[in-house]
């Protein structure tokens, strides 16, 4: 009767804690930006910081590119492109549209400027004189128009940092206009476009996942319990601990990210782990007479300290993510390692409470399936024992292979590698890159020397120089510099003329054109160029997304070209941009998550030898689980999958899930040589008593991660590929290989110790 009343106030607490936890759930948000993916205390980032701060963001657009059937160069395609131009300007959170129908070419003569634009749309006429004119305009081919003039781009600027409600209002104004105007062939990229579809998707994505999770795990656990109650306690247990642990990001504000939108999803499969255990051996136990709360009490006892460790083991994997400098990793990993707790504890306490409460199981149910699953890990154990040997060598021979396979990983990344290939919105940005100058920004902070400004002539032709290099080698598309504005100036008191488009050759030539300067400065496309005093500016450009691995390589040859050619006593200069923080994540991140990798090795070993008290007891338990990670990075070498931001945390996660199973034999194995049972015997034991449990739940633990391979998002999709299979790999380590190193490598100080093994063993 006590228990019984412990149980109700249990579950009563239990009911009181997930209310509140809604609540808080009610209050999360979801949230794309791409600031909180750079490294927090990255000197870097704080720079860029600063740099943004005195000249804008280098991504606040949106780039819009029109297809026409024939040339661009048609009256009616035009009209419509001066027509959209004009609703677009006039269009909240829009700062400027730089158009084909609005761009113009300046001229100065002796009564003021005054501009000639570069097409005249009304006067049809005048086209073929109009795309000579562009076509030999630098900048224009491949910025506004595209090379073979089929199409033409509108550069929208925004307001600075907009959210995501703003940004689909306009996307959607935007589309709405397109539309109305038939103008059906279009495209559309930027940070705006790649907010808001990734925003939608992680919704969708969230609740298509649990959906498809919670299926599967009823299947398993249906298949596994054949009962009602063996299928709705687990249910309940993981879905309040999932609660539990979204109130509590709730709770401390966190924001739903490309990140901790897996939460749920993990936990789902991770969290029924402990569940399933428990059942497993409450079953167990009723089967073998035992009475209800005798049976439970003994379940406690045998599978309490094992969950337990499994749990720390697999919050530590988790928790390791914290080596990592970049918010939503840690985000990420705090909060899964506190969900694992949480699940832990419900285990413990909701579980129990539970089957108090429900009537006993029937016994001829768990008796049937005793003798199917005995008999099966009896006839894999026996074969595990007579190919002892064969199975070591294959795994040295494994390892060696697995090694070479691992060299071939590459560190890569491009900015949408989360979108499939055929994705629309990724089809769309590879447009651009095809037809015009790119997406991927590029910034480089420019400082005149003292007694210099960046419109000192030496000073702008150290620019020049770097420009040069920037074109001819480095592969930028489009530049913008303080040398931009003086050259455009340049051509424009020479008439207009193209062979004016460069610096002026002598002092005294500039002096002269310094004196109309501020005519340009005030521009719209260049007043962000250069500070009011001169003395700091930019260097912005576009070009193709050509990945981090490769611009890593291109911004240390600029570096080396700038600090040979350019004069540190006339220009300093530092390359900055998002861009440059992405490609540096990849790196940065990979190194912290390996450090994060060793650090729970070293966790896990310290556990086990807390256990065992034995430093080989140590090692047999993490070579099994150290081989499917190795196996892990020979897939990624083998089948090309680059090592980066989503690829890097799989390691850490997995080891951290993987070695649950080891740690419930091992656990197990050291119950039964306290009983004074032999070695041989006692692995025995344990492998056909763990053995169900074991596939049990890596069966459901792949089934569930499985699930993500369905994602649009490339991250997602990886996490479900290699963690399903490092557990598969996992599994069947522990299966074939684990017991093999214990009977070889483990001497117990038990009365087992001095016993031979026979060389013959017998498992059945």
């Amino acid at each position: 009767m006590l228990y019984k009343k412990v149980s109700y106030f249990v579950l009563f607490f239990i009911f009181l804690f997930t209310c509140l936890s809604l609540f808080f759930i009610s209050r999360l948000q979801f949230d794309y930006n791409f600031d909180h993916f750079f490294p927090k205390h990255d000197p870097d980032l704080k720079f860029y910081l600063d740099f943004r701060e005195k000249f804008g963001n280098d991504n606040d657009y949106i780039l819009l590119a029109l297809e026409n059937n024939a040339s661009i160069f048609e009256p009616v395609f035009l009209k419509k492109i001066d027509s959209l131009t004009q609703q677009i300007s006039k269009m909240r959170h829009v700062a400027q549209v730089l158009s084909p129908t609005t761009i113009s070419s300046p001229i100065i003569e002796s009564f003021g400027l005054f501009e000639v634009p570069y097409l005249h749309v009304n006067e049809p006429q005048r086209y073929a004189q109009d795309s000579l004119a562009i076509y030999q305009s630098p900048g224009l081919a491949g910025t506004i128009f595209s090379t073979n003039a089929k199409s033409v781009s509108l550069l929208i600027q925004t307001s600075p940092n907009l959210t995501k409600l703003p940004s689909d209002t306009l996307l959607a104004s935007i589309r709405k206009n397109v539309h109305a105007l038939g103008l059906p062939r279009y495209h559309i990229a930027g940070k705006a476009v790649a907010q808001s579809i990734f925003v939608d998707r992680m919704q969708y994505e969230l609740v298509l996942f649990m959906s498809i999770s919670i299926v599967m795990v009823i299947i398993f656990l249906y298949i596994t319990f054949r009962t009602w109650w063996g299928v709705v306690m687990p249910l309940l247990v993981v879905l309040i601990s999932i609660c539990w642990s979204m109130g509590i990001m709730g709770l401390t504000g966190t924001t739903i990210d490309i990140m901790t939108m897996l939460l749920p999803t993990i936990m789902f499969v991770v969290g029924m782990s402990d569940s399933v255990h428990i059942l497993t051996q409450y079953v167990t136990e009723v089967a073998e007479g035992k009475p209800k709360t005798e049976a439970i009490i003994t379940t406690v006892k045998d599978v309490g300290m094992a969950t337990f460790i499994t749990a720390i083991t697999t919050a530590i994997g988790f928790l390791t993510l914290l080596t990592a400098d970049i918010g939503p990793i840690r985000h990420f990993g705090v909060y899964t390692g506190v969900a694992v707790m949480v699940a832990y504890v419900l285990s413990m306490t909701m579980l129990p409470a539970m089957m108090l409460l429900m009537p006993l199981p029937p016994r001829t149910a768990p008796r049937r399936e005793a003798l199917t699953w005995p008999f099966l890990l009896r006839r894999l154990l026996l074969f595990v024992f007579r190919n002892r040997t064969r199975l070591l060598i294959s795994s040295v021979g494994v390892v060696i292979g697995a090694i070479y396979c691992i060299s071939l990983i590459r560190i890569d990344a491009t900015l949408l590698d989360d979108l499939a290939d055929d994705d629309p919105v990724k089809l769309d940005f590879q447009y651009f890159e095809k037809n015009f100058a790119g997406v991927r920004p590029f910034e480089l902070y420019l400082k005149a020397a003292p007694t210099q400004t960046l419109y000192s002539l030496p000073v702008l032709r150290e620019i020049e120089e770097i420009e040069h290099y920037l074109n001819h080698s480095y592969g930028l598309k489009f530049i913008l510099s303080p040398v931009t504005v003086v050259k455009t100036l340049n051509k424009a008191v020479n008439g207009g003329s193209e062979t004016a488009y460069k610096l002026p050759d002598t002092e005294k030539q500039w002096h002269q054109l310094q004196k109309k300067l501020k005519l340009f400065r005030k521009r719209p496309e260049l007043n962000s160029l250069v500070s009011a005093d001169l003395i700091e500016g930019r260097l912005s450009g576009k070009m193709g997304d050509i990945g981090s691995a490769k611009a890593t390589q291109l911004n240390h040859k600029l570096r080396t070209f700038m600090q040979q050619q350019t004069n540190p006593a006339l220009l300093q200069t530092h390359i900055t941009g998002s861009s440059v923080l992405i490609d540096k994540n990849n790196d940065t991140l990979t190194r912290d998550l390996m450090e994060g990798l060793l650090l729970d090795i070293l966790f896990i070993g310290a556990i086990v030898g807390v256990m065992f008290r034995s430093f080989k007891m140590i090692v047999i338990t993490l070579l099994p689980n150290i081989l499917p990670i190795v196996l892990i990075g020979a897939f990624m070498g083998l089948v090309g999958i680059n090592l980066k931001v989503s690829t890097s945390i799989i390691f850490t996660i997995a080891l951290g899930i993987a070695i649950d199973d080891t740690i419930h034999f091992i656990s197990k194995l050291k119950l039964e040589l306290l009983t004074g049972k032999p070695l041989y015997y006692a692995v025995k034991r344990t492998y056909i008593t763990t053995g169900k449990a074991v596939i049990i739940t890596s069966c459901i633990l792949m089934a569930g991660f499985c699930t993500l391979i369905f994602s649009n998002f490339e991250s997602t999709f990886y996490v479900g590929l290699l963690i399903s299979l490092t557990l598969l790999f996992a599994v069947l380590s522990d299966l074939l290989l684990l017991p093999i190193l214990v009977v070889y490598f483990f001497k117990p100080n038990v009365s087992s110790k001095g016993k031979k093994a026979p060389k013959h063993i017998q498992t059945h």
